[in-house]
């Protein structure tokens, strides 16, 4: 499958490989050799209390069936570990977890919504229930919720993302279950995979504004990430058709619809004559179609913003959001069949899985 300029299937070509950026973890210390961090486990915290395993358990479950001296002692050690019990391990320890992990890089994002949606679709009538995390584009929040895998041990893992810290792409493969990763296009994926090409995305974003005739465009995206590699196709694409980028605003991670609307104005502010904006974020660019209707500008007349998503959100904006769009929907329900048919223990024909992008117009640009 490959990037489409319109619904139509026109000007179809191969999809670039995103070369995603493999990171190292800056303070490992701690970490067992599989690179996550060794959980204190029931047995040590009864050594160094001095007492057995059982009245350990106990103390946690049943605290009116232990003594007081041993209860507090427990609890004591238990706070300076920073020991945690797990509510579902008596059920997964016999490894018949009906559990899927999904981790989504921002919980406001429609897209990464529907894309979970989408995955229960599948895997729920089947039994399974995915329970969801959010990443918040942090590498430390990531760690920490990788890490605590080990002792929930899931049936799956899901990402709205690809995993960077080489790791934590070490400690997903030492748990030996189905990982699926999403949203990107390396060359490498830890297990399984259902993305496109963020290079692409970037170019096409380019193509259309050189189309509609702009020539001064600008960018506001993560400066990590898949932000970065849809920055490197943007660019791209914007050499090719002759186009030159006046801005670039960048930004470290994206919360809220706030963050879009700073983003344009301190754009703006700094910059000489925009014609277009390229959102490389969905809430970033409806974030930015607001702040520029509160500046007044006329939109697409005075300038043209093109997003990255298709939300409902898009949809409903005045005059309308134009994004690179890609059916969020449609790749949880395709993760959601390649995470079955592995848990069923079958192997997928193709544990990879490419989708189209298209351009969706609409009243921005």
């Amino acid at each position: 499958m490959a990037a489409r300029k319109d619904g139509t299937g026109a000007a179809r070509r191969p999809p670039t490989i995103d070369d995603v950026v493999r990171v190292r973890a800056a303070d490992p210390g701690g970490a067992g050799a599989d690179g996550t961090q060794q959980p204190m486990r029931i047995v040590e915290i009864a050594w160094l209390a001095g007492v057995s395993p059982i009245t350990v358990s106990r103390a946690l479950r049943h605290p009116e069936k232990v003594a007081e001296d041993k209860r507090r002692r427990i609890l004591e050690i238990v706070e300076r570990t920073g020991y945690a019990t797990n509510p579902h391990a008596r059920a997964l320890r016999s490894g018949r977890s009906n559990i899927v992990a999904a981790f989504v890089s921002n919980i406001q994002s429609q897209q990464f919504c529907l894309a979970v949606q989408g995955c229960g679709e599948i895997l729920e009538p089947h039994g399974y229930q995915l329970m969801i995390g959010q990443t918040s584009y942090s590498y430390a929040k990531e760690t920490t919720m990788i890490r605590s895998l080990r002792e929930m041990r899931p049936a799956a893992v899901m990402f709205t993302g690809v995993i960077e810290i080489e790791e934590n792409r070490r400690a997903l493969r030492a748990l030996g279950i189905p990982i699926l990763e999403s949203w990107a296009y390396p060359r490498d994926p830890i297990d399984m995979l259902v993305g496109f090409s963020n290079i692409d995305g970037g170019r096409l974003a380019a193509e259309h504004f050189a189309e509609c005739g702009y020539r001064r465009v600008a960018y506001i995206g993560r400066r990590s990430g898949r932000g970065a590699l849809r920055l490197s196709g943007f660019r791209e694409g914007a050499r090719a058709a002759g186009l030159e980028i006046v801005a670039e605003r960048t930004v470290d991670s994206v919360g809220s619809m706030a963050d879009g609307r700073a983003a344009l104005a301190a754009l703006l502010d700094g910059a000489g004559p925009v014609e277009a904006v390229f959102c490389a974020n969905d809430i970033l660019a409806a974030g930015a179609l607001l702040e520029a209707r509160r500046l007044g500008r006329r939109l697409p007349g005075d300038l043209a913003i093109l997003g990255f998503g298709h939300s409902d959100v898009a949809e409903e904006l005045s005059p309308g959001l134009t994004t690179v769009g890609v059916d969020s929907r449609d790749i949880g329900r395709r993760a959601g069949a390649l995470i079955l048919q592995r848990l069923r223990g079958e192997t997928p024909e193709a544990p990879t899985d490419i989708v189209d992008l298209t351009l969706v117009r609409r009243g921005s640009t």
